[in-house]
């Protein structure tokens, strides 16, 4: 992965957190990080 390509991500990652906490006051934000951990919970469970 480029510099390039590694800057517009992340900028992408930014102003997609902005929208939530502007838009949405970080619910969405909050109900996908907590699918992410269900989602690790389930994953460590085949270790």
């Amino acid at each position: 992965m480029t510099d390039r390509i590694a800057v517009i991500l992340a900028l992408l990652i930014v102003a997609a957190v902005i929208a939530d906490v502007a838009l949405n006051g970080g619910h969405a934000m909050v109900f996908l990080l907590r699918k992410l951990s269900d989602l690790i919970e389930y994953i460590a469970v085949w270790r």
